[in-house]
């Protein structure tokens, strides 16, 4: 039987500070790198063997990555780097404390920033803190970064990557982890289970909880799907 196991990274310190992140790369809390050593506990625990992993450029998911194929004594599984599986750019949102931004703005506005589909944060300016458009990684990539993403355009990314190197491997069977953010998930998720524009966005993936889903032999369909921590499992979409 083929499986995929989602892992959304652990707890970073701009969780803890609930500031807005994005493409900034902030490292894991304590509580963070200790979800990600319960993760690769609890894949350990299913006995199931993973030929590869992928994972974005960030050091919060590909730390997460390390550490939970540490637990499994796995860590010579191969791993791809993505920049397509990076969390959803903030724009000018991002670095600022999400309670704070919600007095200054409104907590509606800012619930549309945050929740809807197709309707991003307002852009970062060039030259601003937190602009990474002349960050080495993306460079050398060839990566043209965002000024900001809507939940949508963060899709708009992740598909085409996944649809390209990650489905064909999946349905030939091989099963596969993927470390990644919650929006860059979220999209995999809203893929996979077919969720609507408007029932996406209440889909709330926890950090360093594996989802493990199973799939249709030869078909990217799941046929179950659960969080191995069912104390922190959150609800997910049906499977069609």
């Amino acid at each position: 039987m083929t499986r995929l196991a989602l892992i959304r990274h652990g707890q970073s310190q701009w969780n803890l500070e609930n500031r807005f992140t994005g493409w900034v790369d902030v490292d894991l809390t304590e509580k963070g790198r200790a979800e990600a050593h319960k993760a690769g506990s609890l894949l350990k625990d299913t006995g199931i063997e993973f030929s590869a992993c992928f994972t974005s450029v960030q050091k919060r998911a590909i730390r997460t990555l390390w550490m939970a194929l540490d637990e499994m004594d796995r860590m010579w599984l191969p791993v791809t780097r993505a920049w397509q599986l990076n969390e959803r750019h903030y724009g000018g949102l991002t670095g600022l404390n999400k309670a704070e931004t919600a007095e200054k703005h409104g907590a509606d506005q800012v619930k549309v920033w945050r929740r809807s589909y197709d309707i991003p944060p307002p852009p970062l300016e060039k030259g601003a803190a937190f602009d990474l458009s002349k960050d080495l990684r993306y460079i050398s990539l060839g990566v043209d970064v965002p000024a900001t993403e809507s939940l949508k355009l963060t899709l708009d990314r992740v598909q085409p990557y996944f649809e390209a190197e990650i489905a064909p491997r999946i349905e030939s069977g091989e099963s596969l982890i993927i470390a990644a953010h919650g929006n860059s998930l979220r999209a995999l998720v809203k893929i996979l289970f077919d969720v609507s524009n408007d029932d996406i966005v209440n889909v709330e993936i926890p950090t360093g909880n594996p989802l493990l889903i199973e799939m249709m032999d030869g078909t990217l369909k799941p046929s179950s799907a659960r969080y191995l921590d069912g104390e922190r499992a959150t609800d997910l979409p049906p499977i069609k």
